[in-house]
């Protein structure tokens, strides 16, 4: 039988778990809008295309949650999505369609750590969600409208070699899809990709020792995309919407080490990849068909542990809950190691997330449940790490009067 907790102790715990009521379609954006909120206070205002202004709400994000705002556009152009904390909080913006697939992701592309994305994009619905680069508590403001609308962050220029800005094509390197280029970036800044035909292309900019910024220019050199920090320190562009034929420009900067070699790689959007990658960093739960490896727990009883060696990709843990209460989950570096834990319940949405628990490296979670299916994650924080883990599963249920 679970055990049982005190009236007291088992509301304080429900308290700290509790998190913002679903708002929304359950599916919309993967699951993740579903405690969304409309940036523009109803979904009937939040239209960037048709609003007079840009459209801010203030966020809280606790307990290592992010928070989603959510907006429409009824005409394809160009938009600028930004979020900015305050007090020194670190940001980190990814924006994803209805279909939970991740349009652009920034880290510091508004400046002072603050995230910026300007983009292209196609009528529909859209969901921004901000979250702490370093999983501590934030409070900011998110902030979306199109190009003309007043900017909320400085922005980041990315400099040439003589820090004019944009892009120098008559110096770039020929990307073929496909096929990678790896160069330092003291040696390297720019590549050249040409496109015969309508194309949707991911772009990748790898190597942590370096911390690459990666940004897409058109053959005008017209701003298209940028990123910085969506793998650890490696930079990634997903241009869902086919790139139309012609010439473009990828240049790189860096944070880091300029003597290592950057491997630069533009190849063609696969949506299935993207997904698998999402389930591989633990930023969305897996089907439970069997197409991507999840252990399997069972029914949750008193407690139950659990060893594996875990590394940078999150190793996958289902359980079943029969009856409404608490599941309190460690995770506990046998020797050295920094484990990350992410909870999901059956529907994909996010209802835990911990790193660095007590004052250790291990994790901790405390999560309220009802009766279904949950899932957790568990990886090292370092994606090159790997080491042992002890998992601990307990679940509690209201004491009886």
């Amino acid at each position: 039988m679970p055990r049982s907790l005190s009236t007291a102790l088992i509301t304080g715990l429900f308290a700290l778990a509790a998190l913002p009521a679903a708002a929304q379609d359950d599916s919309l954006c993967g699951g993740i809008g579903a405690a969304g909120q409309w940036l523009g206070g109803e979904e009937g205002a939040s239209d960037l295309a048709t609003a007079p202004d840009y459209l801010e709400q203030m966020a809280l994000v606790l307990m290592q949650n992010e928070y989603v705002g959510l907006f429409t556009v009824s005409e394809a152009g160009a938009y600028r999505i930004e979020a900015q904390g305050r007090g020194g909080g670190d940001t980190v913006l990814d924006l994803r369609n209805a279909a939970g697939e991740l349009v652009a992701s920034d880290d510091d592309s508004g400046g002072d750590a603050a995230s910026r994305i300007e983009t292209d994009l196609a009528a529909g619905t859209y969901c921004a969600a901000l979250r702490s680069f370093d999983g501590t508590p934030l409070t900011g403001f998110l902030r979306a409208g199109r190009s003309e609308h007043e900017a909320l962050t400085p922005g980041f220029e990315m400099g040439t070699p003589d820090d004019t800005g944009g892009c120098d094509m008559a110096n770039a390197q020929a990307l073929a899809l496909g096929e990678p280029a790896q160069n330092p970036w003291r040696d390297q800044r720019y590549y050249r990709l040409s496109l015969d035909a309508p194309t949707s292309v991911t772009f990748t900019a790898e190597n942590e020792s370096a911390d690459p910024i990666l940004t897409l220019y058109d053959s005008n050199g017209g701003w298209l995309a940028e990123n910085d920090d969506f793998d650890g320190l490696n930079s990634r562009i997903d241009m869902v919407e086919p790139l139309a034929a012609g010439d473009y420009c990828i240049a790189i900067s860096t944070y880091g080490d300029e003597t290592a070699a950057i491997t630069v790689t533009a190849k063609a959007y696969d949506p299935l990849e993207v997904q698998r990658n999402l389930y591989d960093r633990g930023e969305a739960s897996p089907p439970l068909d069997g197409a991507y490896p999840v252990t399997d727990l069972g029914e949750l009883q008193t407690r139950q542990r659990e060893d594996l060696t875990a590394t940078g990709t999150a190793a996958w843990y289902a359980f079943e809950v029969t009856q409404p209460g608490l599941v309190l989950v460690e995770a506990i570096a046998q020797g050295y190691g920094d484990p990350l834990l992410t909870m999901y319940d059956d529907l994909g949405r996010q209802v835990g997330y911990n790193d660095d628990s007590m004052n250790s490296l291990d994790s901790q979670l405390t999560v309220r449940v009802q009766a279904g299916t949950y899932l957790v994650a568990v990886k090292q924080v370092d994606s090159a790490a790997s080491g042992p883990i002890r998992l601990l599963f307990e679940r509690y249920v209201p004491a009886q009067p």
